[in-house]
């Protein structure tokens, strides 16, 4: 595994996921799902738990399936984020009281778009750093 790779697109894997998360669930979906207290811990500990994402997918990408090109990036995301998203979601059905069925699929559809779109990036930025 290169070291250069896994750092570099893992870190901007994170970013990218941070601002997806944004996006989604910050305007889009605002009014859908619950938002976090507004506070510097609660967004430094969001923007560490994107960049563990990020550096999480870059590892397989790079360690194990050696994904180099955005479009076998995306598929791997998309299959990541479908299972991310499910055990999650899975979880939160049986813990948290009132959890929505619907509410749930959807979280799931956007983790499997976001991922895909994640793994893009990391797939294409393995390619322009080389082997």
């Amino acid at each position: 595994m290169k070291t250069k790779n896994f750092l570099v697109s893992g870190i901007v894997g994170g970013i990218v996921d941070f601002l997806l998360g944004w996006l989604f669930y910050g305007i889009i979906f605002k009014d859908v799902f619950p938002q976090p207290e507004e506070s510097s811990s609660t967004m430094l500990f969001i923007f560490l738990g994107c960049l563990t994402f990020g550096l999480f997918v870059a590892y397989i990408y790079t360690k194990w399936a050696q994904i180099t090109t955005a479009s076998t990036g995306a598929k791997a995301g998309a299959i990541i984020g479908l299972f991310i998203g499910l055990f999650y979601n899975f979880f939160n059905m049986a813990m948290i009281p009132g959890a929505e069925l619907q509410l749930a699929a959807l979280d799931v559809g956007i983790s499997v778009i976001m991922t895909s779109i994640i793994g893009a990036v990391i797939g294409a930025l393995n390619g322009k750093l080389g082997e």
